[in-house]
């Protein structure tokens, strides 16, 4: 079983695992369900999946989620096996998100190998990340997980602002003039500005920013690992979004623009060129987001995980009307 989206595509890459050892051939069915719905208690997770493997005859069942699971007392899980009842359950974060279809399949294929085993330990058992370095880690494989380079092409509108802002800021000699008497570091924050502001209107307009269901330590932790991966992605995503402006209005001020014209008008030379994109991709990024108002919420609330869990509880609710 499977979590919707990501974890679902990366199930359905299993299906053709084979015991390590070479004995029977295992017959793996893919169902892409939000089993873990309002579920960073571990036990709730796995009681979903016990419950799906007597339903649908199961020998064993794997729930793959891409949410951060822990334990009692708040420490982060990778795995946890319950080998008597043969039902694991794993993390897709806490592998880091590098390689994310590798590293899964390996872990994969080591826990069917081992709930298959006949002399399963019947005993729980759970491998917690580190306690150093261990939240980091799973906070990058949040971050990746949200795939923050897709959120490019989701804003389009923004893109196009950003667009239409740099082409006519480009051919302005008030701006040719300003930029080039700008120091590098006036630059350096202007960049970190106006990215930091895109974010910052992308978290409030998409109400992207998640609150704790309630006053204990766990719902607090998951809140600010679900906003720190929900700037991250953001920034990440901004942060491509500003490059492909930098090229694209530098490719357009080496075309359009005359050196000779701007030394003549504005005393700025064509190496100046460079920096008049830099300014411009600033200035350019702060007006394309006041379009990403105009688009649809999908591409952006696909950059938080509050918002993704809240999706899934509808649809769980659906599924349990349906039934």
């Amino acid at each position: 079983m499977a979590d919707p989206a990501a974890p679902t595509e990366i199930a359905r890459g299993m299906t053709d695992l084979d015991p390590l050892d070479g004995s029977d051939v295992w017959d793996i069915t893919v169902v892409s369900a939000p089993f873990t719905t309002g579920s960073e208690d571990v036990g709730t997770a796995m009681g979903r999946l016990q419950d799906q493997a007597r339903e649908q005859d199961w020998d064993l069942v794997v729930g793959l989620t891409e949410l951060p699971l822990h334990d009692d007392g708040g420490r982060h899980l990778l795995v946890q096996t319950d080998p008597q009842r043969r039902t694991a359950v794993l993390s897709l974060p806490a592998l880091g998100g590098i390689r994310m279809h590798a590293r899964s399949r390996r872990a994969v294929s080591s826990l069917l190998s081992t709930m298959t085993e006949p002399s399963a330990d019947g005993d729980e058992h759970r491998v917690l990340l580190p306690r150093m370095g261990g939240r980091w880690r799973l906070l990058a494989g949040m971050v990746l997980a949200n795939r923050p380079w897709l959120l490019v092409p989701g804003l389009k509108s923004a893109l196009v602002a950003a667009l239409a802002t740099g082409a006519v800021a480009t051919i302005n000699s008030t701006v040719w003039q300003l930029a080039a008497s700008l120091p590098w570091w006036r630059l350096v924050v202007a960049t970190i500005a106006s990215i930091t502001l895109v974010v910052a209107w992308l978290v409030v307009d998409g109400e992207l920013w998640d609150r704790p269901d309630d006053d204990s330590p766990q719902a607090r932790e998951r809140s600010r690992l679900y906003n720190a991966s929900t700037v991250l992605t953001l920034l990440a995503g901004v942060s491509i979004c500003y490059v492909a402006l930098y090229v694209v209005n530098l490719a357009w001020a080496l075309f359009i623009l005359d050196p000779d014209l701007m030394d003549s008008q504005a005393s700025v030379g064509s190496g100046d060129l460079f920096v008049l994109a830099w300014f411009v991709a600033s200035a350019a990024t702060v007006g394309g987001g006041l379009g990403s108002g105009l688009e649809s919420d999908e591409a952006i609330r696909a950059a938080a995980y509050s918002k993704r869990e809240e999706d899934r509880r509808l649809r769980l609710a659906g599924d349990r009307h349906d039934t």
